[in-house]
């Protein structure tokens, strides 16, 4: 090993000693210091130095753990593989020499399950834990779990390039920070926001161009993916300069290209790779597109997926950061000035946003299904755990009480998405474990056509970076389920296995032409036009896409399948019940066999439960309301008449309201509901006998006393009272009344009848409550009026002493 004498200039070395104190006096510490001071390459070579064991670095990305190692080795000047090595998916490069072992987050969260007291390994450093990385947040939980129950001994530190420690800090036990100040030139920052309609990716392009005006030194820029970095390098036409990427899905070879200084200037395009992990030489001015690729649930594939964000403030600052490094820098950020100090504080934590599957499944096979017991920095949230839960039981990976089947532990030992886990598992015995391989792996990284099968053969066919890229991991993938099973390429079977949910059944059956399938999970969608998939009957969808505003999703991979498959693959999706729902405006009734929305079959039920045709009943009166049954007068006027007690006498006379008929159906509407076969049964219910049923015993003998349908008036006649509106009305000829002194009072007493007087020809002439009142200050002047219109009709001056009359025409 070396010694520290040995180790570069960096400001890492100053406090190397205070590192060594902390964690011999404490056994964690947390390392606090900014991008290029050496943190990630000094500190490992010093822990070496003091202890006997391995130490283990975890790194959050592959790309990072490799030039990690590479920058040590060539420190020490030996070759990877001996005293420096690394591990990471698809790639190890290690002997029985290394005392350093560079792995990624989740490699080491494997490994920890695997040996979860990490035989031989003396200290782990966990680094750039301030990017908040899913896996790095678990290992760090995991770990501070080993060293509080299994491993005092184990010596853990953390690193950070921000100053928000006080957490990660107390994660450790209170763990001492040190902190190592970053030596850095004065950065200007200009900022250079899109104009009106302009793409990020055009004026990044022209700020790299105003950059180089002004530098002698090289150019980093960062992008959010590959996609822009791509776009970007074909806008560039800089001669003399070269024009480098620098990504995670780069070879090796190119990534290392980006890593070093070359002969001429250069323009680095990096992802947020370049922020933290990785140090890019000989940079001088730093252009930030303002954006970066975080995780999210990807609904179109049901995977963990990436959307496009804006970064905070302390992302910001860490690029801006690169530029001042070798010399005053400048900084050109693609946003508004005004706009800086509305960006969040920190990057938002990978565990609050993230599908947390593969998560819950390491959960699981930790005996912690629920999470709780363990120090999190941030616990995962309860809804999105639970759904990961409910995920892992549907495909056999824990118990109904969260503890691992065998299965579980193997779909946790691959290293996939729990989904693409089954599917390998259980599509190698099926189509051979190369096909199974070769579709997971697709399904993993994405595809470019509609097709499975179409863009299966162009992968085979193709020789790009990417196309090496998944045979590496489909021949990797193939490896870990070997079972003798002949090779029977069929993609559509080991999409199904991962997504059995997205089975899909064109709308219309075999007969529709519409492009438009229904997925077993509910949703429509439908395939691009002109898409060569479009004359299967049956999908196998792996991804689509929701669009706002349109009806339906879009299919943007999927592969031919069958009624025979679907069926066989997602059994447990297949039920087969007795419907009966009130559906068209009517009950139908039917035995319905189905994979999850997907109608397989249906035949008319002959006999089905009355149970079931009631609820239907009852369903087709809550959407179409009472209507649905005959009212006629009598049963009206009775609803009207105990609507009229409910509200001027409470209970127990009932409220007659639709929704408290609606649910007190049962007393009033059986057992005549019980009988309903069909809509034109409801027609024949006897809505008065049946209304009758709620009148309360033994108050039901003063119904005609308190609400009557019928008053008698001093001419001896009964009209009706009309309860249909918000008072009770009766109308009477205005010569049927005289001598008729006070208003007639119902409901015991406490509501007067309004009365309706009509003339001669039954339209009214006035309109009392107060008869008294009207006899002596409005009835003058109503005879005088009816006089004239109706002369030989008898208009006393004196109503209450004249005698009540139904005549229409004075006695001769």
């Amino acid at each position: 090993m070396t010694s520290s004498r040995e180790l570069p200039e960096l400001p890492v070395r100053d406090v190397l000693a205070d590192v060594r104190a902390a964690l011999d006096r404490h056994g964690t510490a947390v390392l606090v210091a900014p991008a290029g001071t050496g943190k990630t390459t000094l500190v490992p070579l010093a822990l070496a130095n003091w202890s006997p064991g391995r130490i283990v670095v975890a790194e959050p990305r592959r790309l990072a753990a490799r030039a990690a190692a590479a920058r040590m080795a060539a420190l020490l000047d030996e070759p990877l593989g001996q005293t420096v090595g690394y591990s990471v998916r698809g790639d190890r490069v290690v002997s029985s020499r290394t005392r350093i072992e560079v792995v990624t987050s989740g490699l080491l969260v494997r490994r920890l399950q695997a040996d979860p007291e990490l035989s031989g390994t003396s200290a782990v450093l966990l680094d750039e834990c301030h990017e908040r990385h899913l896996d790095a947040d678990l290992l760090l939980t995991l770990l501070v779990d080993v060293r509080g129950g299994l491993r005092e001994d184990l010596r853990l530190l953390a690193t950070s390039a921000t100053v928000a420690s006080e957490r990660l800090a107390d994660l450790l036990g209170g763990a001492p920070v040190v902190t190592a100040d970053a030596r850095t030139f004065p950065v200007e920052v200009v900022h250079h926001p899109p104009a009106r309609g302009e793409r990020i990716e055009n004026r990044v392009a022209r700020s790299i161009e105003t950059a180089l005006a002004r530098t002698d030194g090289d150019v980093l820029a960062f992008l959010p993916g590959a996609g822009e970095i791509a776009r970007v390098a074909d806008l560039l036409d800089l001669p003399g300069v070269d024009v480098l990427p620098l990504h995670g899905r780069l070879t090796t070879a190119r990534q290392d290209t980006a890593l070093r200084t070359g002969p001429r200037q250069r323009v680095v395009l990096a992802t947020a790779v370049a922020e933290s992990s990785l140090t890019v030489p000989g940079v001088r001015a730093v252009v930030d597109s303002g954006l970066a690729r975080v995780p999210r649930v990807d609904h179109r594939r049901g995977l963990p997926g990436l959307a496009t964000v804006r970064v905070s403030a302390a992302v910001a600052e860490q690029r801006a950061g690169r530029a001042g490094r070798q010399g005053p820098g400048l900084v050109y950020r693609c946003w508004p000035r005004q706009e800086h100090a509305i960006l969040p504080a920190y990057p938002e934590p990978e565990i609050r946003v993230a599908d947390l599957s593969r998560l819950a499944l390491e959960l699981a096979c930790w005996s912690t299904p629920d999470g709780r017991g363990l120090s999190w920095w941030d616990p995962p949230p309860e809804g999105a755990l639970a759904a990961a839960r409910q995920l892992l039981r549907t495909l056999g990976a824990t118990r109904e009480d969260g503890t691992p089947t065998r299965r579980g532990e193997r779909m946790a030992a691959l290293g996939l998405h729990p989904r693409l886990a089954r599917a390998l598992l259980d599509g190698a015995p099926e189509v051979g474990p190369r096909s199974a391989a070769e579709v997971v792996a697709l399904l993993d990284a994405g595809g470019r056509s509609v097709d499975i099968e179409d863009e299966l053969h162009r992968l085979a066919r193709d020789d790009d970076p990417a196309t090496r890229r998944w045979r590496r991991e489909a021949a990797r993938l193939a490896q870990l389920v070997q079972v003798p099973s002949e090779e029977v390429p069929d993609p559509a079977t080991v999409v199904a296995l991962a997504h059995p949910e997205r089975l899909a059944r064109r709308r219309g059956g075999a007969q529709g032409e519409d492009g438009v399938y229904l997925l077993a999970a509910g949703t429509a969608v439908r395939l691009p036009a002109g898409s060569r998939l479009a004359d299967s009957e049956w999908l196998a969808v792996a991804e689509a896409t929701r669009e706002p505003g349109r009806a339906h999703g879009v299919i943007r991979l999927a592969a031919r399948a069958d009624a025979e498959l679907a069926t066989r693959v997602a059994a447990s999706l297949v039920t087969e019940a007795e419907e009966v729902r009130w559906q068209g405006g009517d009950i139908v009734a039917r035995a319905v066999r189905r994979l999850g929305a997907i109608t397989l079959t249906e035949a008319r039920l002959a006999n089905p439960d009355p149970a079931l045709l009631r609820a239907a009943a009852m369903e087709g009166l809550r959407r179409q309301g009472l209507e649905l049954l005959d009212w006629p007068e009598r049963a009206t006027r009775l609803r009207q008449r105990l609507a009229f007690l409910h509200a001027h006498l409470g209970q127990p006379w009932p409220d007659v309201g639709d929704d408290a008929l609606l649910e007190r159906a049962k007393e009033w509407l059986e057992p005549e509901l019980s009988a309903v076969r069909r809509r034109a049964d409801l027609a024949r219910i006897d809505t008065a006998a049946a209304l009758a049923r709620l009148l309360p015993w033994p108050r039901a003998g003063q119904l005609d006393e308190l609400a009557p349908d019928r008053l008698e008036v001093p001419s001896g006649s009964r009209p009706r009272v009309d309860y249909s509106g918000a008072e009770p009305v009766l109308a009477v000829k205005l010569q049927e009344t005289f001598g008729w002194r006070a208003t007639p009072r119902i409901a015991g007493g406490r509501v007067p009848v309004v009365l309706h007087l009509l003339s001669p020809a039954g339209r009214p002439a006035a309109v009392t409550a107060d008869l008294e009142s009207f006899w002596r200050n409005g009835y003058p002047s109503v005879r005088a009026e009816l006089r004239g219109r109706y002369p030989k009709h008898s208009w006393p001056q004196d109503p209450l002493a004249a005698e009540p009359t139904r005549r229409t025409t004075k006695s001769r």
